[in-house]
């Protein structure tokens, strides 16, 4: 009895494999670099739907971001009232101490906390006019280059791999089957 034909579902695997490595090759480096421009833009596309400028704007305002600032902005506002208004104006800070200066900052950091929600509005809405997420998406992606992508498609290309070798595989043993049975 002939038992070669029991080789057929590994042949049929490796031949899966081998068919699925290079349809990833061709993939990669012939059909993507060629469609670039197209991907990127539909890439670009999507984020700048999925992501709206909108939804850096509620970052930007939530109080909480606000929040975290203010420490710095009072430090800042210290060191300012402390020492570069004496260098500034030496004849000020001879008659400013400390509990004048803690009450100035008071004060500066209210109105701060008042206007700054208003600052970072307008902020958000020039930033909005002159950022397109969706423009800058399709820049950075048409700028990856091969090897890049290789990397970043490595795991789904190992997965078509292993996948190419499961059905050729299959398909192996399928053959198998019927040899044997039409034997």
């Amino acid at each position: 009895m002939n038992y070669w034909f029991l080789f057929i579902p590994v042949i049929s695997a490796i031949i899966g494999w081998a068919g699925s490595w290079v349809a990833g090759k061709i993939l990669l480096f012939k059909v993507i670099p060629k469609h670039r421009q197209g991907i990127a833009e539909k890439i670009g596309a999507i984020v700048s739907a999925e992501f709206p400028f909108s939804s850096i704007e509620e970052k930007i305002m939530d109080p909480a971001t606000i929040k975290k600032i203010m420490p710095l902005v009072e430090e800042h506002i210290d060191d300012f009232l402390r020492n570069k208004l004496k260098e500034k104006m030496p004849v000020i800070s001879m008659f400013i101490g400390d509990k004048t200066i803690n009450s100035l900052k008071e004060v500066f950091l209210k109105e701060i906390e008042n206007i700054f929600p208003q600052v970072l509005k307008r902020f958000a809405g020039d930033l909005q006019s002159k950022l397109n997420i969706g423009e800058l998406v399709t820049e950075k992606v048409k700028g990856i280059p091969a090897p890049q992508l290789e990397n970043l498609f490595g795991p789904v290309l190992k997965y078509f791999r292993f996948t190419g070798a499961a059905t050729g595989f299959v398909i192996g043993l399928i053959n198998m089957i019927f040899f044997y049975i039409l034997r």
